[in-house]
């Protein structure tokens, strides 16, 4: 991938933490931004997206490749499913992956994972490669009451350039709808991408 392959591709996981329409809504932004997104999905993640959002994926990368590029009417190349195991993918390599990574939603149990350099699987590698690159890595985090395990994670995360971003949507924008809630979170996490948005108007700008 070359250098300005990379400035168009960005890593997005999703794990086992409830937000899953998190996740989808923000995936569609991305694709819209005509971002190439590598995804990455735990095994967890496709049991919540089922239950919350009643999107059922296969285990199989190309399958739920296929999957989402037909419920999302995205271009096929624009998405890269990557196994949970795919040692292979550029994600994994800090001379390839893309410099920016979003795990949303993140479970406690990502973040501990990450904060410990853990690199079970794919998800903690490419979180891994993006800290130790100096990239930018974002965790929207969703779990609620935190413990100071959690708290002490995440501190640990931010002190190494970690930005964390909890699920918590505000409600000066008037929100009528789930949707709109999930869509203030998306707004959030694409302005700290430097990515275009006029999903939410900005703080002052609402009437």
């Amino acid at each position: 991938m070359s250098d300005i392959q990379r400035e168009k591709a960005i890593t997005l996981a999703w794990t086992g933490a409830s937000g899953a329409p998190y996740g989808l809504r923000l995936l569609q932004h991305l694709l819209a931004a005509d971002y190439q997104v590598y995804l990455l999905i735990s095994s967890a993640a496709r049991v919540v997206l089922a239950t919350e959002h009643g999107l059922k994926l296969s285990a199989a990368p190309d399958k739920a490749h296929q999957t989402l590029v037909e419920h999302l009417q995205c271009r096929s190349e624009q998405l890269v499913v990557c196994g949970k195991e795919d040692w292979f993918s550029p994600v994994a390599s800090g001379s390839s992956a893309p410099k920016q990574m979003i795990v949303c939603p993140c479970s406690a149990g990502s973040v501990a994972s990450i904060a410990y350099g853990m690199s079970d699987n794919l998800i903690e590698r490419a979180a891994d490669v993006v800290i130790k690159e100096k990239g930018q890595l974002l965790l929207v985090v969703r779990e609620t009451p935190l413990s100071t395990i959690h708290l002490e994670n995440m501190l640990k995360l931010s002190q190494a350039g970690v930005t964390i971003m909890p699920a918590a949507p505000g409600f000066y924008h008037q929100p009528e709808s789930i949707d709109d809630l999930v869509d203030f979170m998306v707004a959030r996490i694409l302005d700290h991408l430097g990515i275009e948005q006029t999903v939410v108007p900005r703080w002052g700008y609402q009437h």
